[in-house]
């Protein structure tokens, strides 16, 4: 079943809506065409060094520009940008989907490509938030060649944070990973609030990308986002409704967004094979323990060294329920996941200063009760009488905590 992903025909207007506070949908399009011949010389005739990643849909490249004029830039000097260069297979296979086969056979095979691809282009070219990775240009010079130009984005993708830790990417903190979801689910709620909403269309963890700040940026919106779809029973990121009728909408994404966000919380990926097999499919193993505050540790990633709220943890929990709900009409919209998780961050830096639940990491626990101990058996040895009182010894810690006899 075709679906409707971007009109190619529709009047882009904006509408009111928080996220549109911080974006906007421009009257013309922001980008600029790029001969050919300007990103061979900008990605260094598509160096293999600078091969960013490889896939159906094509290949990405880093390369450099001049920041302003765009004019190709020697390696490692101005502007780096991000340029991907579709396969023509999956630009034709895409243009039949977002169409119609029959209608994309009606147009001139000379000016087929070029007039979807354009088409596209201009309406993406004019989506402008702080949370979306910014379309910088486009090259579609003959039917062979089509190339889009993105920013770059340095610190890479959440997948990475998440799944590929190692010397280039460290785990990301409570905040971090709550600053991310917030930041996507901005982007995501963008792009739904106008006259023609954008569908993300398979939302992951791969097509989140960081800035320097840890800031969010939703990519592969669009003609971007090529990959083959004969097989949806196997996309663990799928919403159930999408993968029995290949329909798309709106709360197709919202359950996208509910996986994403469970990933965060646990550290792991929708599917993995290499975890016994109940754990396989994280979604189907984790909704037992996400009803609970006194479970919800049981799923949290183990790298957190728990140190965030169980309180907000169950409540990043609760919202993941509501976004995987089995119906549509049960989930809520992108708006209402932004207002749960600003909530959410209130709630973190509230406790972040010292006046809300603060938790104590175990590591943290065991060096505080090795010093109390090791000051106990100073004063001991020194003859002096300690008095048990407001807190001093690891009694006076454990009632801290609430764990003594009064």
């Amino acid at each position: 079943m075709r679906n409707c992903f971007v009109s190619l025909t529709g009047t882009a207007t904006t509408v009111p809506s928080t996220s549109q506070c911080e974006g906007k949908i421009l009257q013309s399009e922001d980008f600029r065409r790029f001969a050919f011949k300007e990103l061979k010389r900008a990605t260094m005739n598509f160096w293999p060094d600078g091969l960013l990643s490889d896939g159906h849909f094509g290949s990405v490249h880093k390369g450099w520009v001049n920041e302003a004029t765009f004019a190709p830039a020697s390696w490692g000097t101005g502007m780096p940008i991000t340029v991907k260069k579709l396969n023509q297979g999956s630009v034709q296979g895409h243009m039949e989907w977002l169409v119609g086969a029959s209608q994309y056979q009606s147009i001139p095979i000379h000016s087929s490509l070029q007039f979807c691809i354009y088409a596209e282009v201009k309406y993406l070219g004019q989506l402008s938030h702080p949370n979306l990775v910014k379309l910088l240009g486009y090259c579609n010079e003959d039917r062979s060649q089509c190339l889009l130009v993105y920013e770059f984005l340095p610190q890479g993708s959440l997948e990475n944070h998440l799944f590929r830790r190692g010397l280039h990417f460290q785990p990301l903190s409570w905040h971090l990973r709550m600053k991310v979801a917030l930041g996507a689910a901005k982007g995501l709620a963008f792009l739904h609030s106008g006259n023609v909403p954008v569908i993300q269309h398979e939302f992951n963890t791969s097509n989140v990308l960081l800035d320097s700040s840890y800031n969010a940026k939703l990519s592969d919106f669009g003609l971007a986002r090529m990959e083959p779809m004969d097989d949806l029973s196997t996309d663990v990121h799928a919403a159930p409704e999408y993968v029995d009728t290949g329909h798309l909408t709106m709360k197709s994404d919202v359950y996208s967004f509910g996986v994403v966000l469970l990933e965060i919380l646990a550290g792991r990926p929708a599917l993995d094979k290499n975890r016994p097999s109940i754990e396989h499919n994280l979604v189907e193993w984790a909704r037992q323990y996400l009803t609970s505050e006194r479970r919800i540790s049981h799923i949290m990633d183990a790298q957190l060294g728990g140190q965030y709220s169980l309180a907000c943890a169950h409540k990043a929990a609760t919202l993941v329920l509501q976004c995987i709900s089995v119906h549509p009409r049960d989930r809520p919209g992108m708006e209402q996941v932004v207002a749960a998780l600003e909530q959410l961050q209130d709630t973190n830096e509230t406790g972040a200063s010292g006046q809300s639940d603060v938790r104590l990491g175990m590591e943290q626990v065991v060096a505080v009760l090795g010093q109390q101990l090791q000051d106990d058996k100073e004063t001991v040895a020194s003859g002096q009488q300690k008095v048990s009182g407001g807190g001093g010894g690891a009694c006076g810690f454990f009632r801290m905590c609430g764990g003594g006899r009064q």
